[in-house]
């Protein structure tokens, strides 16, 4: 038992770990990261519900239905909800990569919880897949809202399109994601691309953040010299 919980525990924490050591400036309040996490976990009692009642009363359907409402829609948009109306305007968000680590903490918490539950389910032999896929696909999901909710956060203008992208970049990125699990017959030959390109575009979102928090950092430096 032991070993089955540490290997659904851990790849989520891991994720979180990197992201929150990354902050190089002025790291979170861990207590106020690890409630997000614990929020996030709660999250998937009431979306494993909602995601039941739609299956059983045939509302979703088809592949693409249960891809893009059952799962992205539906998933993206209650982790978006929470950190909008409970970090969002928080005094602890005040520099624009926070934002990633706070959608990290989040969506990281879902994907935990979610991971435990399935291999108590199935088995350990499923966890290094679940860790390749599930949980690293919501960290990158993460990253992209996190990376938007950081420009909305601390731009001059523009700040409904980046909030407008901080919700509909993930949920169109995990609706492919989805898609290609449930309707493609060799989904592998498909999702290794998908997953490299989505790693790609997530570490260029970690690295934007991080330059737009020195950009802010300098005239402060500056001032003091």
């Amino acid at each position: 038992m032991f070993s089955l919980v540490s290997a659904g525990v851990a790849p989520g924490v891991a994720l979180l770990s990197y992201f929150y050591l990354r902050d190089e400036y002025e790291s979170e309040p861990l207590s106020f990261v690890l409630r997000m996490f614990l929020f996030g976990a709660l999250l998937v009692f009431p979306i494993m519900f909602i995601q039941y009642v739609l299956a059983e009363e045939r509302i979703v359907s088809s592949p693409m239905a249960e891809a893009f409402l059952s799962a992205a829609l539906l998933e993206e948009f209650v982790k978006w909800f929470v950190v909008y109306f409970f970090v969002y305007d928080d005094d602890e968000f005040d520099e624009p990569y926070d934002g990633i680590v706070y959608s990290a903490s989040v969506s990281l918490g879902f994907a935990t919880l979610e991971n435990l539950l399935y291999l108590l389910a199935n088995g350990v032999e499923t966890a290094f897949v679940r860790a390749l896929l599930p949980v690293s696909s919501h960290a990158l999901f993460s990253v992209i809202m996190g990376f938007y909710f950081g420009k909305a956060k601390f731009a001059r203008q523009k700040r409904s399109y980046y909030l407008w992208l901080s919700f509909l970049l993930p949920f169109f990125l995990h609706g492919v994601y989805d898609w290609l699990l449930l309707a493609k017959e060799r989904w592998s030959y498909y999702m290794a691309p998908f997953l490299l390109a989505l790693w790609w575009v997530a570490l260029r979102k970690v690295k934007q953040a991080k330059g737009a928090v020195r950009t802010a950092a300098l005239p402060s430096v500056n001032s003091q010299a």
